[in-house]
C-alpha cells in the first residue's frame, strides 16, 4: 500500500508543478500532499519522506511566493503602474493562462505549458494595459506599464516553477533514499 502512496505523491508533485505554469498554488499543493503523505506512511517505512522533507518543502513554498511577489512587484514599480492595472494583470494572467492551456493542445505535453506561460504574460499585459487605460492614462504609457506587467509575470512563474521544480527533486530524492 505504501507505493501506491508514493506514485500518488509523485502524481500529485507533478501535477502541482504544472499547476505553478498557469499562477496556480501547485507549489502549495506539493506542500499538502507532502503533508498527508507524512501522516499516512510510517516513519520506519522504507519509502518514509519525514517531517524534515515536510517543513523544508514549506520554507520552498514561502520561497517561491515572495520570488513570485518580488518580480511582479518590480515588473509593476519599473512601469509605473496603478493598483487598478495591477489587480486586472493580475485577472488577465490568470485567465490568459487558462486559455493558454487551451490554445496549446494541439502540441502534446509541452505545448500547453509554453503557452499557459506565454499566455499568462500576455493577460497580463493586456489587464494592466486595460487597467491603466481606465485609469486615464495614454495608450504609449500603458503599454509601458503592460509590457512591464508581461515581464514581471514572466519572470515571477520562471522563479515559481523552479522552486517548484526544486521541492519535486527534494521530495522524489526524500522517497528514494
Amino acid at each position: 500500500m505504501t507505493i501506491f502512496w508514493a506514485m500518488l505523491l509523485v502524481l500529485l508533485l507533478l501535477a502541482g508543478w504544472m499547476m505553478t505554469l498557469v499562477g496556480m498554488p501547485g507549489n502549495w499543493l506539493m506542500v499538502v500532499a507532502a503533508s498527508v503523505y507524512a501522516l499516512l506512511v510510517p516513519a520506519d517505512s522504507p519509502l518514509a519522506i519525514g517531517w524534515i522533507v515536510v517543513f523544508i518543502l514549506l520554507g520552498l513554498a514561502l520561497l517561491g511566493e515572495l520570488l513570485e511577489f518580488l518580480a511582479g512587484a518590480l515588473g509593476a514599480v519599473h512601469g509605473g503602474g496603478s493598483r487598478r492595472g495591477a489587480v486586472l494583470a493580475l485577472a488577465g494572467s490568470v485567465l490568459g493562462s487558462l486559455v493558454g492551456l487551451a490554445v496549446g493542445l494541439p502540441v502534446p505535453l509541452i505545448g500547453p505549458l509554453v503557452a499557459a506561460v506565454l499566455f499568462g504574460g500576455l493577460g497580463a499585459l493586456v489587464g494592466a494595459m486595460i487597467g491603466e487605460t481606465w485609469k486615464g492614462r495614454k495608450l504609449g504609457e500603458s503599454w509601458r506599464i503592460g509590457q512591464a506587467a508581461f515581464w514581471g509575470r514572466l519572470l515571477g512563474t520562471l522563479a515559481k516553477t523552479v522552486v517548484g521544480s526544486v521541492m519535486v527533486v527534494v521530495t522524489i530524492v526524500a522517497l528514494v533514499f
